[in-house]
């Protein structure tokens, strides 16, 4: 183990033990070196990693401290690694996104309110009207977002979206059969949003859960490269 790994994972454990908590200042730098051992270099490397994972912030002129350490921002940080997955690491997410997305739905069925009902309608249609690539990838993903933030359970938020923004990097819209592809999409998009107007939460969960089936049996099926 390097230097640096001591340091990181010296930090790590004083925030998860709870010595260091939300919102506390770190020690002095020369303290921290010393007590575990390493140079400041290392030190200021371990403090990196830990501001890329959003442990940590470094106030100018101020310090180190720990962060809020709320969850949405800690799952939110998986993006740095989920975004390198390649196509088949990527399937092998699917099967979770099709479980929590099926949950978002079935809760924004039983909770959704109507300036909701009214985002999701508007999203759609101009998702249906739209041919290009790119826009229809943001709007698929502004969908399920809204979705998702019915629940009103943040974490749930950020983890689904570092698996759509993964996802995004495989687009389909625009091979051969993309029109056909799009097209079913579309209408799986209106089954969730009916499901939902409905209120109906055992419907949401099914078209919401078949629709994720499905995007995970084309990516099989076509195989597309990642977007550069």
């Amino acid at each position: 183990m390097s230097a640096v790994d001591d340091a990181f994972h010296g930090l790590r454990h004083m925030i998860s033990s709870g010595r260091l908590g939300a919102g506390q200042r770190f020690p002095p730098e020369a303290d921290l070196c010393q007590e575990l051992g390493v140079s400041r270099g290392s030190l200021r490397e371990a403090v990196r990693m830990l501001s890329a994972l959003g442990a940590v912030e470094s106030r100018h002129g101020s310090g180190v401290y720990v962060s809020a350490l709320r969850p949405e921002d800690i799952i939110g940080s998986l993006a740095l690694t989920v975004g390198l997955l390649p196509l088949s690491g990527l399937l092998d997410v699917y099967e979770l996104r099709r479980v929590l997305e099926s949950h978002a739905a079935a809760q924004a069925a039983a909770r959704a309110s109507t300036d909701l009902l009214d985002e999701l309608d508007g999203v759609l249609d101009a998702l249906e009207a739209t041919t290009d690539v790119e826009e229809s990838a943001q709007l698929d993903s502004d969908f399920h977002e809204a979705i998702a933030r019915a629940g009103s359970n943040p974490t749930m938020v950020a983890l689904l979206g570092v698996f759509r923004s993964r996802s995004r990097a495989y687009q389909m819209f625009d091979m051969p059969d993309g029109r056909t592809i799009k097209h079913t999409s579309d209408q799986a998009h209106r089954a969730i949003a009916r499901a939902i107007r409905q209120r109906d939460p055992v419907a949401a969960a099914t078209a919401a859960a078949s629709h994720v089936a499905q995007t995970e049996q084309w990516l099989r099926h076509y195989r597309p490269d990642p977007t550069r």
